[in-house]
């Protein structure tokens, strides 16, 4: 009856005399039989369920008997206010007078209605999370979850998913290294877990082209040492002084590890971190060469087995595969060493300079040193080049599309100082464009295979081919 009660009536009951809960109960049923009829006789209603048990509390003090009772109802508003009057026809119980008023209908749905509203209120208070992720953290959440569950053993060091078929690996310090290298898309890294180089790194490195990516710090110098004593080390390569490889963000890692140095330059070097961040550009005078470096031809090293071995290594430092960016598929063998050419080069000159002169005379003639004119000198422009590499036309970046869109013949590249949107990408492949060069890509649902799509920072690793 509790759960289907509509209504619950309050009374109050007066006896002059002592009485007790069944004197109560006994002169309700007797004193209102027949007094309204079958329909609301209270024991039918009672035996039909529509009038629940008839609970009393009474006391004697005095010599006189006061209490209280409660009767729950599922009948409507009218039939429940009728059945409440008709207790009060009750005057006698057991052999005493009696008085009993009704106090209060109370609606039980209101009742609840109520905590409904009180719980609901600190629900909405306590029960939500106030923390909605963007349509970015929850791609990025997505990816690093992908990226901690391609993690791996190799002979029970945290490894990397490619490093047991890949041909050149990264040695680096601990588990957190490889996680950050997965991170940004490295899947070829092993972590030797001290500066105590295991015999299953030292045996690897005999047969893979070894990049040692070490922390700026005393620790990383220790292990470079010992790896350098019981394994082969093709190049090497340091994070910022005082910073460990896992505190790199993706522009400082990949910046890196395009600034690894062949190991013959730092061998037997006492500080080789000066000696590494000597070739990057900084101030750090670099090593004298050897008689045979002075003598032997610029490219020489290109046709040496290390050099040929360093081709194998482009996926240590190629573009993260999980943002989506198109794969690359060269394989020249001077693509990295020319890259590490263009990246230890300052950035400027002095304008005064016979040098700056002369290089200003010249015109661009391959794509990556339109995409330095355009992109890197942040002129906001685009420029559209043709088969041959020439420039077909130049337009503000915001106008790429229109421009593309009105242009007689296809470009076969096109140069953008802005990001690259779908629109204009679509556009691109419609009309046949066969490279496009960025300042940095946006986000795509779909990417047409026809279209090679590049970040400038991409390409400083692996300048596009010339035509």
């Amino acid at each position: 009856m509790e759960d289907t009660s509509k209504y619950l009536i309050h009374a109050d009951v007066t006896a002059d005399g002592v009485v007790e809960r069944s004197d109560v109960v006994g002169a309700i049923f007797g004193q209102t039989e027949g007094l309204l009829g079958d329909d609301l006789d209270l024991r039918d209603l009672r035996q039909s369920g529509k009038v629940g048990r008839i609970d009393v509390k009474i006391s004697s003090t005095a010599g006189q008997s006061h209490g209280h009772l409660t009767i729950a109802t599922s009948l409507d508003k009218v039939e429940t206010a009728t059945l409440a009057a008709s207790l009060e026809t009750t005057d006698r119980v057991g052999p005493c007078h009696a008085d009993l008023e009704v106090t209060e209908i109370e609606d039980v749905r209101a009742a609840k209605r109520k905590e409904v509203v009180d719980r609901a209120k600190e629900l909405l208070q306590t029960g939500f999370d106030d923390s909605v992720m963007s349509s970015e953290e929850i791609l990025s959440e997505v990816r690093q979850h992908v990226r901690v569950e391609d993690i791996t053993e190799y002979e029970g060091l945290p490894a990397g998913p490619r490093v047991t078929d890949s041909d050149a690996i990264i040695v680096v310090e601990g588990r957190s290294d490889v996680l950050t290298l997965l991170k940004y898309g490295v899947k070829n890294a092993i972590a030797v877990e001290g500066t105590n180089v295991p015999d299953a790194v030292a045996e690897l490195s005999h047969h893979r082209t070894v990049t040692a990516f070490l922390d700026g710090d005393r620790g990383g110098d220790l292990i470079f040492e010992e790896l350098a004593q019981v394994g082969d080390v093709d190049y090497v390569a340091f994070a910022p002084s005082g910073t460990s490889v896992e505190e790199l963000d993706h522009h400082q890692l990949f910046a890196s590890l395009r600034n690894k140095t062949p190991y013959d330059v730092v061998s037997g070097v006492n500080e080789p971190r000066e000696a590494v961040a000597a070739t990057d550009g900084s101030s750090t005078p670099a090593p004298a060469p050897t008689e045979t470096e002075r003598n032997s031809p610029p490219n020489a090293t290109e046709s040496t087995p290390t050099a040929t071995r360093d081709v194998s290594d482009a996926p240590a430092i190629s573009t993260p595969t999980d943002d989506a960016t198109t794969t690359r598929s060269s394989t020249r063998p001077d693509a990295l060493e020319d890259a590490d050419a263009v990246d230890s080069a300052p950035t400027s000159r002095d304008a005064t300079s016979p040098q700056a002169l002369e290089d200003d005379s010249e015109s661009p003639r391959t794509v990556y040193e339109h995409a330095t004119a355009i992109i890197r000198a942040e002129t906001d422009t685009v420029r559209f080049l043709d088969a041959d590499g020439e420039p077909i036309d130049e337009a503000p970046a915001g106008e790429v599309y229109d421009e593309l869109e009105g242009l007689e013949s296809a470009p076969a590249t096109v140069v953008l100082d802005d990001i690259l949107d779908q629109r204009v990408l679509d556009l691109a492949a419609d009309r046949g464009v066969e490279r496009i060069v960025a300042q940095s890509l946006g986000q795509f649902t779909k990417r047409p295979t026809g279209v090679q799509i590049h970040a400038i920072d991409d390409i400083a690793a692996e300048p596009p081919e010339t035509e």
